[in-house]
């Protein structure tokens, strides 16, 4: 069996899941949609938080997830893969775009902002790994994304996180960091001052 057929075959059953229980379809189209939007806010409440490891993280964080999309972009512009409800008949929960369907980028920003955070925090980073899959399943259960789009943005998004946490921390490039963070610091400064 070629893997195209099988992720089909993965696609049918998860997509289907929206006939089998109706009643879950309002949560995973809100899930498909709208919950990337607690990835900004939990970012931005570690910012604000202004520990100095927080706004490293951060803005290790930021980077990984937009060159984790940039990365996206291109693949999507050099491989174009037609999403299920263009190229099938479908459960479609959502509205949608017919952009490129592979690699996701809910997926691979998911995943960028979420292995960033577990690099720094193990516990806090689990669960916003277990946020970005559930980001990931439910783009599928919506009928958006074949779960081979979710896998390979997930992919590009970790190991984008993993390469950029290590650049970051490595001395020739740590300033790079830092000098972004004194940077905001000095405007806040100056902006906030009493």
């Amino acid at each position: 069996m070629h893997l195209s057929q099988l992720d089909y075959q993965w696609f049918q059953t998860i997509n289907q899941l929206a006939e089998r229980f109706p009643a879950m379809n309002p949560l995973m189209a809100f899930f498909a949609v709208n919950l990337d939007y607690l990835f900004y806010l939990g970012v931005a409440v570690y910012w604000m938080v202004r520990s100095p490891d927080n706004r490293r993280m951060v803005v290790n964080t930021l980077i990984s997830a937009a060159v984790a999309l940039g990365t996206n972009s291109i693949i999507g512009a050099i491989y174009h893969r037609d999403r299920p409800f263009v190229a099938h008949q479908v459960i479609q929960l959502v509205n949608h775009e017919t952009s490129a369907s592979f690699p996701s980028n809910h997926a691979a920003a998911a995943f960028a902002v979420a292995v960033s955070i577990w690099l720094w925090r193990r516990k806090g980073g689990t669960v916003w790994i277990v946020l970005a899959a559930l980001i990931g399943f439910s783009r599928i259960w919506s009928g958006i994304h074949y779960p081979i789009d979710i896998v390979g943005g997930a992919i590009i998004g970790g190991l984008i996180a993993v390469v950029i946490g290590r650049l970051m921390r490595w001395q020739r490039l740590k300033w790079l960091s830092e000098a972004l963070i004194r940077n905001y610091e000095l405007i806040e400064h100056k902006v906030w001052k009493p």
